[in-house]
């Protein structure tokens, strides 16, 4: 008989401990080890409690994305647990309750590390799927910017100047920060090809989550909700949606898939690029 005692486990890490994170989480938490990640105690905590309860191998690591030290010692605990099937970077800040400099931090910087540190553990099949947003299809930078961005050690992109010109405006900061999740992600599929491993990104359109709640509570024109109906789809896209995505981007149909960019966004960007009116 097989001995099973050292058979390796498989591996899914998700940041971000919310109602994107846990969804995918769920999606593609069962048979495997679940390392959950997230900044808030008591957030971490609630999600870890609620799956274990459900059934699931999960253990929630305090991390902050932020916090290079902090992403490299996620990285080192979630190989030690197994064989790194999935990374899912969730984890961010939305423009609506953030300042430009904490959105460079955690949504810029933060993806930066974590494709990093995972980059160090990955294995053949590993494959990263960090959630970017619909916002980074509409930014305007030049070839220029989105080469420093793509390419720049991370010390550095704070003091780029497609950053530095953003000033004090969340939203501007959060889409800047977003296309180069983009642009991060097509640069990086080289290293994770290398070592027979995938990365991506997935850019949600309006979905519903506690964050976009607060995006549209701080909404005062209604532009987000007006922008879900202008676009035809009539409704916020649901987290399992990202989440089957996603499973898709990690999973065996999408072996050929690297260094690209899924929206999901139920048509709101193609709708901004040709159909609304800007005045």
């Amino acid at each position: 008989m097989q001995d099973r005692t050292h058979c390796a486990h498989d591996v899914v890490v998700v940041t971000g401990a919310g109602g994107m994170g846990s969804a995918v989480a769920r999606r593609l938490g069962s048979g495997r080890r679940v390392i959950l990640a997230d900044a808030s105690p008591g957030q971490l905590d609630r999600t870890v409690d609620a799956m274990s309860a459900e059934g699931y191998a999960v253990r929630g690591v305090l991390t902050d994305v932020s916090d290079r030290a902090s992403v490299e010692k996620l990285a080192e605990t979630a190989a030690g647990e197994g064989r790194l099937t999935a990374v899912v970077h969730t984890a961010g800040v939305a423009a609506a309750t953030s300042s430009a400099r904490k959105i460079f931090e955690v949504d810029l910087l933060g993806t930066v590390h974590v494709i990093e540190a995972f980059e160090q553990v990955a294995v053949r099949g590993t494959s990263l799927v960090c959630v970017s947003s619909m916002a980074g299809h509409y930014a305007s930078l030049s070839r220029e910017d989105e080469a420093a961005l793509a390419t720049a050690p991370a010390e550095e992109l704070l003091a780029l100047g497609a950053v530095t010109a953003v000033g004090d405006d969340p939203t501007a900061a959060y889409i800047v920060a977003k296309r180069a999740n983009h642009v991060r992600v097509q640069a990086a599929a080289l290293a994770w090809n290398l070592r027979g491993a995938r990365v991506n990104t997935v850019s949600p359109g309006v979905i519903s989550t506690a964050m976009s709640k607060a995006e549209a509570d701080a909404d005062s024109d209604g532009h987000m909700l007006k922008m879900v109906e202008a676009c035809g789809a009539g409704r916020m896209g649901t987290p399992g949606e990202i989440a089957d995505a996603v499973a898709f981007l990690t999973g065996p149909q999408s072996l050929y898939i690297t260094g690209t960019d899924l929206l999901v966004d139920g048509g709101q960007a193609g709708w901004i690029h040709w159909h609304m009116k800007h005045g």
